[in-house]
């Protein structure tokens, strides 16, 4: 089928502090830019939203320098579990998993549950859907991530969050510091997904649920999509996603719904991003974090967010 219109693709690694040096934004932007070149590809050949959306964040979950599966952070007990959504916006439904373990692709689960009677499932029932698939057991540790949560204990647990990337010359000392992955795709029939997933925050309590997994971090319709990361209570506070989605739907500009959302989230002192996308093939990014670890296709070039101002920023491409 011939595309009717030009793709638009934007992704996150994450949201946190300053980057140390030039090396620590080069590795990011590496890691970003080839994502987008590999999926923006499949979208001009053709492919749906939501097919993008997972194959993004299964190359993102499978980069150890993330916080989803590979390279996710560990939880107070020493444990990894992983949540994640998708939603496709044409058709309005949503799909994930919660605090699951010992899978590589936490949005594998999420991807198989879209055709799904229970399509939100806790960490039992994510564990016996894997089961059911059939997918192989897989150890998502890294000897960062180890050696992070064992710092992090004898220090008694003193942050309240692990590091946001795992490359050693990334190791930051904020407590502010936060990960996630998400993307979100207009394709080439009009359509737009979103995907999101997490390793959690790190040291967290057993059983925390993460926004990565709830309308609130994740959301799309027919009319514009967002991947939301940072503090997940400081998300699901907002329902960042969803806000801004639903002012998108009702009329509002992809620029101004962004604008207005994170005015409101800097208001209420809340830390957090989010990348979107709308149905016109506006793209835009916002934080009131530091860094936000975002690159995105428009359809001409790639670019990145990687090294806009430290205070409070929404940008939009038309």
């Amino acid at each position: 089928m011939k595309l009717q219109v030009q793709p638009k693709l934007i992704i996150h690694g994450g949201a946190g502090s300053s980057l140390h040096g030039k090396g620590g934004i080069e590795v990011v932007r590496r890691s970003l830019h080839t994502v987008v070149e590999k999926v923006y590809s499949l979208l001009l050949s053709g492919a749906t939203a939501c097919e993008a959306v997972v194959q993004g964040c299964y190359m993102l979950e499978d980069d150890s320098c993330f916080n989803s599966g590979t390279g996710s952070v560990l939880q107070s007990d020493g444990q990894i579990r992983m949540s994640a959504s998708l939603m496709d916006g044409a058709l309005g439904r949503f799909s994930g998993v919660i605090n699951i373990s010992r899978v590589k692709n936490p949005i594998e689960l999420a991807q198989f549950l879209q055709n799904s009677p229970d399509r939100v499932l806790s960490d039992y029932g994510s564990a016996e859907l894997a089961r059911e698939m059939q997918i192989p057991i897989y150890n998502a540790l890294t000897d960062l991530r180890l050696q992070e949560w064992i710092q992090e204990r004898q220090d008694n647990f003193k942050s309240t969050m692990a590091g946001v990337v795992a490359e050693p010359e990334l190791v930051e000392t904020s407590n502010a510091r936060r990960g996630t992955i998400g993307v979100v795709a207009l394709d080439g029939y009009g359509k737009i997904a979103a995907g999101t997933s997490t390793g959690g925050k790190g040291f967290e309590r057993i059983g925390r649920v993460s926004d990565s997994a709830m309308p609130a971090g994740n959301y799309a319709t027919g009319h514009a999509g967002v991947s939301c990361t940072g503090i997940g209570e400081d998300i699901i506070d907002e329902c960042l996603a969803a806000r801004i989605v639903v002012r998108v739907t009702d009329g509002m500009s992809l620029k101004d719904a962004m604008q207005r959302s994170f005015t409101e989230a800097h208001q209420n002192k809340r830390d957090l991003g989010a990348i979107a996308l709308d149905a016109s093939g506006a793209i835009a990014w916002g934080k009131t974090s530091q860094v936000l670890l975002a690159a995105y296709h428009d359809g001409i070039a790639i670019g990145d967010t990687l090294e806009l101002p430290e205070n409070s920023e929404v940008g939009c491409l038309s």
